[in-house]
């Protein structure tokens, strides 16, 4: 299988993605990689990592392969310094590039600090690779359906992101650099679902922006699904882009008050919010085709393009006012992850 033998790294391993990444690299089911490799600047959520990993196997082995606590091994350095890049590259052969400023206000507060780790950071990345000749064999970098057609800062840094990997192609031989889109990832941290929850638990209010705002929601296994289908599947440049549902924030908060009353208040749109979401682009479907149950964006670069486009997807936009989840839709959407969560232990 493909990850036999691979030494994996991870940056911003520690994050909800990450740990849950770093399981299912564990669990053995694409492949028993020679090591996965922890990249972050927390070193206190690294010791919390380390820790938890060698209670689970001493407790259990269906989370994780036996002797799992020999292959996880961790790194404090951070994205946007290109000498820990470099030294975090050095035995790699596969890259999961996760590490990000996500949190859209804060990006819009500190804009050059969104800028130094989302757009700087994958520079680093790609510089580390191509000046140090890593033997990197794939680079799958995290992106969002903020990078889509952005307004805020977050999005437009992480559209940013996309296209360093996707020019790196040209520039890089050896190495395949791919990315994947999605949206919000049910229950990860800072996401809208632990705030209600705790929100709901206190007796609210429970705020909410707009009335009509709706978000693209996928849970943590689908999330991780993705990544691990473009590491497989993705050709270079190209960004792997799953089919999701999308709901009212609305009927969100709703689902999660299961039938208990609780004032909501609507507090207006955020700064740098959109009102709706984007995955694909009315201007990218034109180079966007179906394949194994996922959108496949081509790069936009002529060089990398693989010219006629097969299955292309109807040229319109794939945004998440189209075709909304109804309010039971959504509780058993949010309720079934959470059911998984609970019998995989917490993962954020």
């Amino acid at each position: 299988m493909f990850l036999d033998g691979k030494r994996v790294l991870v940056t911003g391993g520690t994050g909800s993605l990450g740990r849950a990444l770093v399981r299912r690299l564990l669990d053995g089911a694409s492949g028993r990689p020679e090591f996965v490799a922890v990249f972050s600047r927390d070193e206190a959520k690294q010791q919390d990592m380390r820790l938890d990993y060698l209670r689970r196997i001493a407790a259990t082995d269906d989370i994780v392969y036996r002797h799992s606590h020999d292959k996880l091994r961790f790194q404090i350095g951070d994205i946007r310094d290109y000498a820990s890049v470099v030294r975090a590259l050095r035995d790699a052969d596969v890259v999961i590039h996760a590490a990000a400023l996500k949190q859209v206000p804060v990006c819009e507060y500190f804009p050059a600090e969104a800028v130094h780790t989302n757009v700087l950071g994958a520079q680093n990345l790609v510089r580390a690779v191509r000046e140090q000749q890593a033997k990197v064999q794939v680079v799958v970098g995290v992106s969002t359906d903020k990078a889509c057609k952005p307004i805020n800062v977050m999005g437009m840094t992480k559209a940013l992101m996309e296209r360093i990997l996707v020019e790196a192609n040209a520039s890089v031989s050896g190495t395949r650099f791919v990315a994947v889109r999605y949206g919000n990832v049910i229950g990860s941290r800072g996401s809208v679902i632990p705030l209600f929850l705790q929100q709901i638990a206190s007796g609210g209010p429970v705020t909410v922006t707009l009335r009509e705002m709706t978000r693209f929601f996928i849970s943590m296994d689908r999330a991780v699904d993705t990544v691990f289908a473009a590491l497989l599947t993705a050709r270079p440049g190209e960004t792997i882009v799953p089919k999701l549902p999308s709901a009212r924030v609305l009927d969100v908060a709703a689902a999660l008050m299961d039938g208990r009353e609780v004032p909501i208040v609507f507090t207006g749109i955020r700064p740098g919010e959109k009102v709706h979401e984007i995955l694909v682009s009315q201007e990218e479907s034109y180079r966007t085709a179906e394949r194994d149950g996922y959108y496949v964006i081509s790069p936009m670069l002529p060089e990398l393009a693989p010219g006629a486009v097969e299955n292309r997807i109807p040229s319109q936009e794939y945004s998440s006012a189209c075709g909304t989840l109804d309010l039971s839709a959504v509780r058993e959407l949010i309720l079934t992850q959470a059911a998984r969560s609970s019998t995989k232990g917490d993962v954020g």
